[in-house]
């Protein structure tokens, strides 16, 4: 039986192996350091892309000028409109949006990434008895988005090629 399963598994990883199949990678950034910039102190954004940078080679500085290239945020923000209320103004569903727009150029201010605007919306149905689970939900709507368009980002910055 023992024999069985690992037989499996191996003709499993086998076929995995044969099909070309590989886990996601981070992706390979062509430069050695960035800033960022134009986002706000507290920004969540911000934070996240943070954290995907530590994961690479690439270092991240405080000074603009010193960095090989500058990420520029020009808007990074979170909204909540009504969709849908009641004939007594109970809110029934949001409309969650993030937005990011930015672009990448190096300290001298030549563009290598042109101004690009990341949009990112979801509704989510409300009922004021479930307000607590509600907001936790917004919450995690709002980190959904949030992992979404860094990885966006990311992807983004491993295709540029700097100037030489």
């Amino acid at each position: 039986m023992l024999a069985t399963r690992r037989l499996l598994v191996l003709g499993a990883a086998a076929a995995l192996a044969g099909c070309g199949f590989a886990p996601r990678r981070e992706p390979e950034l062509q430069f050695r350091s960035i800033a960022l910039q134009g986002f706000a102190p507290d920004s969540p954004l911000a934070a996240e892309l943070k954290r995907q940078l530590a994961r690479t080679p690439v270092q991240l500085l405080a000074d603009a000028n010193r960095a090989e290239v500058v990420l520029e945020a020009r808007d990074d923000s979170r909204q909540r409109s009504v969709v849908a209320s009641t004939s007594v103004g109970q809110v029934r569903e949001w409309q969650l949006q993030l937005k990011l727009d930015y672009l990448l150029r190096t300290p001298a201010g030549e563009v290598l990434l042109p101004r690009s605007e990341l949009a990112m919306t979801r509704e989510m149905n409300y009922t004021e008895s479930a307000a607590l689970a509600k907001e936790q939900e917004e919450a995690q709507l709002f980190r959904s988005m949030q992992a979404d368009a860094v990885a966006q980002v990311m992807r983004r910055l491993s295709a540029v090629r700097l100037p030489r």
